[in-house]
């Protein structure tokens, strides 16, 4: 399929055109993308797309448009497609008028499906994106601020319960097997007790009121699995589908669908989980531009992903000062040093040390790494020792016979072996991020720019389709519809603050 390319002229007289152009607010997203569209997704930004020759496709800039604000509302592929038909706002938007004339009539819902794969498998999957951000840079509205946080997104398939995720694993072997090794499977199937051929998606009949039934039910499906996965171990010719369709998980990491194997159990906090991936982003608290996103599987801890949101900071160290800001997710002494060696200013809440019982916490006790030593709140001094068995750990410090006789014992521990203390890598950085976050200067920035980034994933997540309920499987799909979410939010986020273009380039403050 070759490019095509939207049509250059204006229809003045068209009724569409007119009638939207002056009743629509000058920095609503529609007449934003109406006078912008050229600019921003130009039809030769997608060349590297399409064939040299071919049949035309729809113009990308046109689809581009369609994307974006698909996006911001919340809408299946073929909704899109129906509100760009009807919709004037969008036609408008688009670029394409009223609807006269030829080739103004919609077009296939699968031009979306089409694009969203042509990009993804294309060196810039992320150019919308791009695009939005370079204009906001342009018109000098990114700083060198950034707040992280992040969200659960909710996976796009149903929550399977043990005895359907065991035995929907066991029939995707058994379809990828193959004549040579589905005979042996077939016959180990046969021999087992449970009787399941796996030839049907339906459950097997019991009485699900029926609690031994039903662990009897799950523990003869379970024994069929790794009957299979005896049958399969040590053979090293097993073709690359039928390797992947028998991972051994283990339990923190474990598959919950079959579908969408990346998917994975997750909690925002110790009383809410949820099954799926993580949102991440960063913000600019100013402009209120999100700069990077990310997907990672929900069981994944938000330090991870916080180096990548983060590179347009440290990628240049003589921009001149920055800071990033974080909840006590990103409170970690990894990213304290990671943000200390790229000298960016740390305003990641660290939480306070805690002991149970209401005992002596972490903080009571003196902590000198130079001398190695821990000094407990009764004055006893103990070196600290190493510990090679725990990469976190710089050591740790037993007071055990000196808490037989001590006054304090009573308000420090209960342990018969007497108090221990264990000391990090990064103690003396978490030590020091303690004391400043207790400064009322640093609690009131802390308070004035961090929800910010709170209030921006409430925009993102607004709409349930696409938005907190991921719209596809796989994380390299919804990583792509993340950032898209993110490019349509941050467009419509510049068009509210009124940028334009000028000869000058992009600007609030057209002269």
């Amino acid at each position: 399929m070759a490019l095509g390319r939207a049509s250059q002229q204006v229809d003045l007289l068209d009724p569409v055109s007119a009638f939207c152009g002056a009743a629509l607010p000058g920095n609503s997203i529609f007449a934003f993308l109406h006078e912008h569209r050229d600019t921003l997704f130009p039809d030769g930004m997608f060349a590297d797309l399409f064939a040299a020759v071919g049949r035309r496709s729809v113009p990308p800039s046109v689809v581009a448009v369609v994307m974006v604000l698909q996006r911001l509302e919340g809408l299946s592929d073929r909704e899109a497609v129906d509100r760009f038909t009807f919709d004037a706002r969008w036609r408008y938007a688009a670029g394409v008028g009223g609807w006269g004339g030829a080739g103004r009539a919609g077009f296939a819902h699968t031009v979306l499906v089409d694009m969203r794969e042509r990009l993804r498998r294309s060196e810039r999957p992320d150019r919308i994106f791009e695009v939005a951000l370079a204009a906001a840079r342009n018109a000098g509205l990114i700083g060198r601020r950034r707040v992280l946080d992040s969200t659960p997104l909710y996976d796009a398939v149903a929550t399977m319960d043990t005895i359907t995720l065991i035995r929907s694993a066991i029939r995707g072997l058994l379809s990828v097997a193959g004549p040579g090794l589905t005979r042996p499977l077939r016959a180990v199937l046969a021999g087992a007790a449970s009787g399941d051929d796996y030839t049907s998606t339906a459950k097997p009949v019991i009485d699900w009121d029926d609690k031994p039934a039903r662990e009897a039910l799950v523990d003869s499906r379970a024994r069929d699995g790794h009957a299979l996965l005896d049958a399969l171990d040590g053979r090293e010719d097993l073709p690359e589908p039928v390797a992947e369709a028998m991972p051994r998980k283990v339990a923190a990491d474990r598959v919950i669908s079959t579908v969408d194997p990346q998917a994975r159990h997750g909690h925002k906090t110790n009383h809410r989980g949820f099954d799926g991936y993580k949102g991440h982003i960063a913000l600019d608290p100013d402009s209120e531009i999100v700069t990077a996103t990310a997907v990672t599987a929900g069981n994944t801890g938000d330090v991870e992903p916080a180096a990548g949101l983060i590179t347009d900071l440290t990628d240049d160290p003589n921009a001149g000062p920055a800071t990033v800001y974080g909840d006590a997710a990103y409170g970690a002494g990894e990213i304290l040093h990671r943000l200390d060696r790229a000298g960016i200013d740390a305003k990641t809440k660290v939480q306070p040390p805690v002991a149970p019982a209401g005992k002596f916490t972490k903080d009571r006790f003196i902590i000198d790494l130079d001398q190695q030593q821990v000094t407990c709140p009764n004055g006893t001094v103990v070196p600290i020792r190493p510990v090679k068995d725990h990469t976190r750990r710089a050591g740790k410090a037993d007071f055990g016979a000196a808490c037989a006789t001590c006054p304090l014992r009573a308000q420090c521990t209960d342990a018969k072996t007497g108090r221990s203390i264990t000391i990090g890598h990064h103690e003396t950085r978490l030590t020091a991020a303690r004391t400043r976050q207790q400064d009322p200067a640093w609690q009131a920035d802390y308070r004035a720019t961090r929800p910010k980034v709170e209030r921006k994933l409430a925009h993102l997540m607004r709409r349930r389709h696409g938005g907190r309920r991921a719209r596809m499987r796989g994380q390299l799909r919804i990583a792509a519809d993340f950032t898209l979410l993110a490019a349509a939010i941050n467009l419509a986020r510049l068009a509210t603050l009124g940028l334009t273009r000028t000869s000058r380039g992009w600007t609030l403050h057209p002269t």
